[in-house]
């Protein structure tokens, strides 16, 4: 009974060290927020058209995101090559991601901002709001879990960007500490772009998915941070609600309801769904904008990038006024 007691006691401390070592960061939190720029890429002559796209990514696992299925490296190469060539197809000039891997062991330590940026984005903005030396999870098999993550919000751009933030919006509130401290926050990422001289607001955000009241308190959270800007800049406020456009009680509905707000490809009679890719069932993802200073061109959801995500994105051509 000494040597069971033993080495069940060993087997708890070595549990409490792994637990720890892999809730830890990676990067200091000064990284947490960062605006790169490559020089060498050349901003285009200012139009009087100008295009954004906002895309769930998925870490570019497909339908296979979270699931506890093998992903082999081919997955990720395959998914990363249909995203490349739909977009220089459309060629747009601002893209904001949500669930962008930068260094994870899952998605094979590819940095997906970095090589979707050299279609020609010189100007990038990063948050990250995972940063776990080990994800355990999928919980099971242990071989599909996801290791090392460090991912987030992104948005990259063929003008420049400037005055960047990356604001938390609030935790599940009666989360259990050991699932707290994998969680991944959640984050409305601010940035402002110069088109044509003018300062444009971008403000890139993915709300909580499984916790209804947590969601709410933070769609209550980025509209405070979205009425700071809209009535000063051409505001846009895009990315993944994880609110749907068909249920009545949803947040989202208090943005279908305003009349000076703008959305983007969004017609209830014949609505244009971005999840699941493979069957689309649901709009979750969104573009708004100010309409008193943003002139709507066209939109769609963009069909053509298939299921290198779950999602799929929306675009969106405009003017400013």
């Amino acid at each position: 009974m000494i040597i069971f007691f033993r080495f069940l006691l060993l087997l708890i401390i070595a549990f409490v060290i792994f637990f720890f070592w892999a809730s830890s960061a990676t990067l200091d939190e000064n990284d947490y927020a960062k605006l790169l720029e490559d020089n060498s890429i050349e901003v285009p002559v200012n139009d009087s058209v100008f295009s954004i796209v906002t895309y769930n990514i998925g870490y570019l696992s497909g339908m296979t995101n979270n699931r506890p299925i093998a992903k082999p490296k081919e997955l990720f190469d395959d998914n990363l090559a249909t995203v490349l060539s739909e977009t220089k197809k459309i060629n747009p000039d601002i893209i904001a991601f949500q669930e962008i891997d930068y260094n994870a062991s899952r998605s094979y330590k590819v940095n997906q901002q970095e090589e979707i940026a050299k279609l020609g984005f010189g100007y990038r903005a990063k948050a990250i709001n995972w940063d776990e030396r080990y994800l355990p999870f999928p919980y099971w098999p242990i071989s599909m879990q996801f290791g090392k993550v460090v991912s987030g919000q992104s948005i990259i751009s063929k003008y420049p960007l400037k005055e960047h933030k990356r604001i938390v919006l609030s935790r599940v509130a009666d989360e259990p500490y050991y699932r707290d401290v994998f969680y991944l926050e959640r984050l409305a990422q601010v940035v402002k772009v110069v088109l044509n001289e003018k300062e444009v607001v971008i403000i890139n955000i993915h709300l909580e998915a499984f916790d209804k009241a947590t969601r709410e308190k933070q769609f209550e959270e980025i509209l405070q941070i979205f009425n700071e800007y809209k009535d000063k800049y051409p505001t846009i406020l895009l990315g993944d609600f994880n609110s749907s456009a068909t249920n009545k009680t949803a947040v989202v509905q208090n943005l279908f309801a305003n009349n000076e707000i703008g959305n983007a490809a969004f017609d209830f009679q014949n609505l244009e769904k971005t999840f699941d890719s493979k069957d689309p069932y649901e709009r979750i993802d969104y573009i708004f904008y100010t309409k008193n200073s943003i002139e709507y061109v066209s939109g769609k959801v963009l069909n053509s990038f298939g299921q290198s995500s779950d999602h799929l994105p929306v675009f969106m051509e405009f003017k400013l006024k």
